[in-house]
This record gives C-alpha cells, structure tokens and sequence, in this order.
C-alpha cells in the first residue's frame, strides 16, 4: 500500500500510530477475503485487546508499504497475530506488531468460541513460534 503525507510526523517519517492502521488493514483484506469477516453483519467480531510493535527502520512518504499476516497462537476465544512492516521492496522488515483479537459476540460483547471460517484461516496462516537449534 501507499503511504500518504498525512501519515507523517513533524519528524519526517511515517507516525508510530499509523503501523498499527496497516496492520489493521491488511488483516481486514484477510478476513474479507477468506469470508471470515462480513462488513455489516458478521458475528463474532474481534476486538484488540493487546497489541504492540517493535521499530527498526523509517519509512516515510512516498514509501510503499507491504504487510505480511500470520498467527502466532490459536486460542478457544481469541487469536494472536503477528504483522512484518516491509518498506518498498527490502528484506528485512522495518517493523514488527503482533495484536491478540478477543473474538466477542456482536451484540452481547461477550466472548466466544472462534467461528469454523477463523479456524480455517488462522490455520492457514498458522507459523510456529518455536525455534529450532542448530
């Protein structure tokens, strides 16, 4: 995606609020598109109940920005997914956000079991988090 002047600071570079837009997003083109998620009426919903991002390079305008989506933990209840930042083309990525979705019902906010089309995608996109010696 394109950044835009707007998402800018005084600093020059791409505000730290504006990572975690992305990540929303890019997530939500996701969920649309594995039928996970329907605009105006999909039950359950998922709400943010954690989130964080850790920084290693800038990005500004006019960089482009792609997001990759992953889980890293299936839950009864929630997911957490995990977010890589690249700036334009480069390897490495400029930042990193994870952000734990509580999924809740629509109407009641109250939590529940995760639906068979979230299961389905959070397997897909399943990576394990552990870390293998050499």
């Amino acid at each position: 995606m394109q950044t835009r002047w707007s998402d800018m600071d005084i600093y020059g570079h791409v505000n730290n609020v504006v990572y975690m837009q992305y990540c929303d997003a890019a997530l939500n083109r996701s969920l649309i598109a594995s039928g996970a998620l329907e605009l105006n009426g999909s039950t359950p919903i998922g709400i943010v109940a954690r989130n964080s991002t850790n920084y290693f390079s800038e990005i500004s305008y006019p960089d482009n920005v792609v997001v990759g989506v992953r889980v890293e933990h299936i839950g009864n209840t929630s997911l957490l997914w995990g977010f890589g930042i690249f700036k334009d083309d480069e390897e490495l990525t400029a930042a990193v956000s994870e952000y734990v979705h509580v999924y809740v019902d629509r109407d009641t906010r109250r939590p529940v079991p995760l639906t068979p089309e979230l299961k389905e995608l959070a397997d897909r996109l399943y990576v394990s988090a552990s870390v293998e010696e050499f």
